[in-house]
């Protein structure tokens, strides 16, 4: 239905509704029944019992499972409840923690918690957006978000900012005039309001058209839920991971059974002893170890303000090489400040941090007091005059209700002791002339206490200058001669050349019985007052963020709407670029081909005055060139790009609902410093992941090769299957959970960003597992034969010396997994969670060598305590030689 062609008595008519009286509860309640609620529907969750089945997918724990299933036909139930318990843990960890992902954008949604104010029953009340239902008539003023779409009844100096819709940075002028002809655009639909977009200006009154997934933003939002989602780096690493170890773990399995028939040994003990070794193959707690280290490197962000949607995201951070961000609100305080003023030749500064009204005024250096200048106090004053924003105190900030240029003028107002309040006692505001981009100006017809009338203007300072023959100088009214007026225009060149956004201010008095019916009338022949220069300051925090990312190898591009020099300046004091060759506006974008747009990306460190639509192609020219990219964003036009990027980032608080869904990452304050705390932390993630894959394999591969060293040598088995099920299953778990809590290393950050194609052994980490590996089985079997020789008729006893070694050289080994160089680079009681759980995996052992229940279990029996010396003499070895030899070579 084109409502906006439709005169208002025919959208009543076809709404069944009253403009006068809305609708009734009940029938509010029975559309809502029949509709369905004001919501974008999101892709239906599966049950939880679908989604727990869902856990044990994975091809390795399907091995796990036929594990199983072959020890309890073997009658080793003990081993085989042992196996099953492990991976119903698993299973149960992976169901929590996709649920706890849902709950973590659940608790995103509430950030807006958007409420409308609607006409029921005749009178108006304020109820939750996701209330209203079509015929609902909406009121709403300047600061308020649109609940649904509509179809406006009443425009009063309404502006509406659609940017989140169109891209159009500057708020949209509304009226309630029918529209006819052709079928507009979105942006050109001026007697609509759109569901998601902000009233920036006036007041309006609309009947709801659409609500949900049949508003605009609701079609956005179906088309997004379409798209597919590629791998992360971590998925496609795990998966990689995965058949590496299945092969192994088969490949040793068959090896080992084979060379034990050869030497002797019952079909039955060998086919038993290749499942335990298989088991011992593939590092069961892996699954657990790598959802719990991302599910509390989750929880670590959510801290720092950044919220995850995807687990695997946060680790496709840490291989990020390029970051795309927004400038305003992301990088900036999102908070115009007046930074100076300008009037008949005298130039004030102005301190001050954003909408807080506290500041001070200075001519040079020396500090005045605004009231005592006539010219300053005059220039303020007229612009808290023809000005519409609202200061309002949240919290413990200020913030702003309507455009962000006023709220500027309102508060360098305020910081001089004006108010509103106080100038409504002397003027009386009788007309007003709105704002419209073709004028470029605003103007309002004033009334002073003693009846003499003028009109106050204040508009794009080039347009001023040309409308004025008068000028304010030395605080009297005089001709605008050459002079003057070359010296405004170069403290208007001044300012502008410092990326300020300058607005001028006029008047011109009038006589008291003037009629006017245009503003062509009133707005020629005025008085330059003067001017006044503001920016949205840089947030204090992102310059040395910038920074840290630099070291870390990782380009930052600002993308910003604002014109080419005011991205100039502010990229200049982050430290982005002071090249202009570095920076690239929309209409030279607009005019490369691909292949110049790729070239380009290598080298633009700023995009100016871009579209949300050329996101999409700067995200795609990075991604061609081997980049991995995160954008952020927070309009429904930035859901594409966000979507198309490696990371998705959506903004919070500005963010609309689509932006979230189509992210991985939400900035629940939108800063810019929290996208690199969760590059930290994702980089930190990813390490911690290695490091356990590095123990646990370590350790893995020493259990499978004592036992093949053993056989190969003819010697008795050193294990039995449940002690190597004991050691894998249990006593590695603890201190491979603790590794994936250890802190960053301190370098972490001035490390270049790892290849997208880097697989998890990359970086000698393959090498370290096979030697290390290599010395604890060597050390194992040693401390086995040289037991076996001491007892040669009491072969438990060997194989208790054997389990005690194998289990000490590991929980010695894993402080030499938390650094990449040795095992004293290191303070080892910087993990004090890894100190808890070496002493819980040795006190286990401890209990399955000394308490008589459980030495029947595990075939063991207690030891003599000088043998202690010899278990851990030997299990020190394999990494204390290799700290040796490291520092060895260092020295050389």
């Amino acid at each position: 239905m084109n409502f906006h062609e439709l005169r208002q008595e025919e959208v009543e008519t076809k709404l069944r509704t009253s403009i006068r009286r809305g609708l009734t509860t009940e029938e509010a309640e029975r559309r809502r029944e029949e509709h369905g609620r004001n919501e974008l529907t999101e892709e239906k969750l599966p049950s939880a019992w679908l989604v727990f089945i869902r856990q044990f997918k994975d091809f390795m724990v399907l091995v796990l499972i036929a594990a199983t299933v072959i020890s309890a036909v073997m009658g080793e139930y003990i081993d085989s409840a042992a196996i099953f318990a492990i991976i119903v843990i698993n299973g149960v960890l992976g169901f929590l923690q996709e649920r706890r992902a849902e709950k973590s954008l659940q608790a995103l949604k509430q950030l807006s918690a958007p409420q409308s104010l609607v006409l029921r029953d005749g009178e108006w009340k304020k109820i939750q957006s996701s209330d209203i239902v079509a015929g609902d008539i909406l009121k709403f003023t300047a600061g308020d978000r649109i609940g649904a779409d509509i179809r406006l009844l009443e425009a009063v100096n309404l502006e509406i900012e659609e940017s989140a819709m169109t891209g159009e940075s500057v708020p949209v002028e509304k009226h309630a005039a029918p529209l006819r002809g052709e079928t507009p655009a979105l942006a050109d639909m001026k007697n609509m309001a759109f569901m998601g977009t902000l009233a920036t200006r006036g007041s309006g009154i609309g009947v709801v058209t659409a609500i949900g997934m049949k508003t605009a933003m609701g079609n956005i939002a179906s088309m997004l839920q379409e798209a597919q989602r590629s791998e992360t780096p971590l998925q496609r690493r795990l998966e990689q991971l995965g058949k590496i170890l299945i092969g192994v773990a088969l490949l040793l399995t068959v090896l080992v059974v084979f060379v034990g028939i050869i030497q002797g040994h019952e079909l039955y003990t060998m086919l038993l002893t290749g499942v335990s070794l298989a088991v011992a193959a593939i590092p069961e707690g892996l699954p657990a170890i790598v959802t719990v280290a991302l599910s509390l490197g989750v929880q670590r962000m959510i801290k720092q303000k950044a919220i995850v949607r995807q687990l695997s995201a946060v680790e496709t951070l840490g291989c990020t090489t390029v970051i795309c961000s927004d400038k305003t609100g992301t990088m900036t305080q999102n908070q115009m400040t007046v930074t100076d003023a300008w009037s008949g030749g005298r130039h004030w500064s102005i301190s001050g941090k954003g909408y807080e009204p506290k500041g001070k005024f200075f001519e040079e250096t020396k500090e005045i007091t605004p009231s005592a200048e006539k010219s300053l106090y005059q220039l303020l004053t007229f612009g808290l005059l023809c000005n519409h924003a609202e200061l309002k105190r949240k919290e413990k900030e200020f913030v702003i209700q309507g455009d962000p240029t006023e709220g500027a003028l309102l508060t360098a107002a305020l910081k001089a002791g004006l108010s509103r309040e106080q100038l409504s006692e002397t003027f009386t505001i009788e007309q007003e002339f709105p704002f419209d981009s073709k004028r470029k100006m605003m103007t309002v017809i004033v009334r002073d206490a003693q009846g003499q009338r003028f009109a106050v203007t204040k508009g794009a300072p080039d347009v001023l200058l040309g409308r004025s023959d008068y000028v304010l100088w030395d605080a009297k009214r005089q001709l605008f001669s050459k002079p003057y007026r070359k010296q405004t225009e170069e403290m208007l060149e001044t300012l502008a050349g410092r990326a300020l956004r300058v607005i001028a201010v006029a008047y011109k008095p009038l006589r008291a019985t003037d009629q006017f019916h245009d503003a062509e009338n009133v707005e020629t022949g005025m008085t330059f007052i003067g001017m006044e220069g503001m920016i949205d300051p840089p947030r204090p925090e992102v310059k040395e963020a910038i920074a840290d990312c630099r070291r870390a190898g990782i380009r930052t591009i600002m993308i910003t709407g604002d014109h080419k020099e005011t991205a100039a300046a502010i990229a200049g004091d982050l430290g982005l670029s002071k090249k202009k060759s570095d920076i690239v506006d929309g209409q030279s974008l607009s005019r490369m081909t691909d292949q110049e747009m790729e070239e380009a990306a290598e080298r633009t460190a700023v995009y100016a005055r871009v579209s949300p639509e050329d996101k999409l192609k700067i995200v795609k020219a990075l991604q061609k060139k081997g980049h991995i990219v995160a954008m952020t964003g927070d309009g429904v036009n930035d859901a594409p790009a966000i979507k198309a990027a490696d990371i998705g980032i959506a903004m919070g608080i500005t963010g609309t609902d689509v932006a979230k869904e189509a992210s991985s990452l939400v900035l629940a304050n939108d800063h810019f410093a929290t996208i690199k705390a969760a590059v930290e932390e994702g980089r930190n993630i990813y390490e911690n992941i290695r490091k356990f894959i590095r123990y646990l394999l370590t350790s893995n591969v020493g259990e499978i090769l004592v036992m093949l060293f053993a056989m190969i040598m003819g010697l008795p088995l050193p294990l039995v299957p449940i002690q190597i099920l004991w050691v894998n299953l249990v006593t590695d778990g603890l201190p491979a959970l603790a590794l994936g809590l250890d802190k960053a290393e301190e370098d972490v950050m001035k490390r270049p960003p790892r290849h997208p194609k880097e697989g998890v052994f990359a970086r000698g980490l393959g090498w370290k597992i096979v030697s290390r590996g290599f010395l604890v089985g060597a050390a194992t079997l040693i401390a086995f034969i040289i037991a076996y020789q001491q007892h040669p008729n009491n072969l438990v006893y060997a194989q208790t010396v054997a389990f005690a070694t194998l289990v000490v050289a590991q929980l010695i080994h894993v402080f030499d997994c938390r650094s990449e160089k040795s095992v004293l680079a290191r303070n080892p009681f910087g993990n004090m969670y890894l100190i808890a759980a070496v002493i819980s995996s040795f006190l286990l052992m401890i209990a399955v060598i000394y308490i008589t229940p459980l030495q029947t279990i595990f075939h063991t029996t207690a030891l003599d305590p000088r043998e202690w010396l010899l278990i851990f003499g030997i299990g020190a070895i394999p990494t204390f030689l290799l700290a040796g030899s490291f520092y060895a070579r260092k020295r050389r």
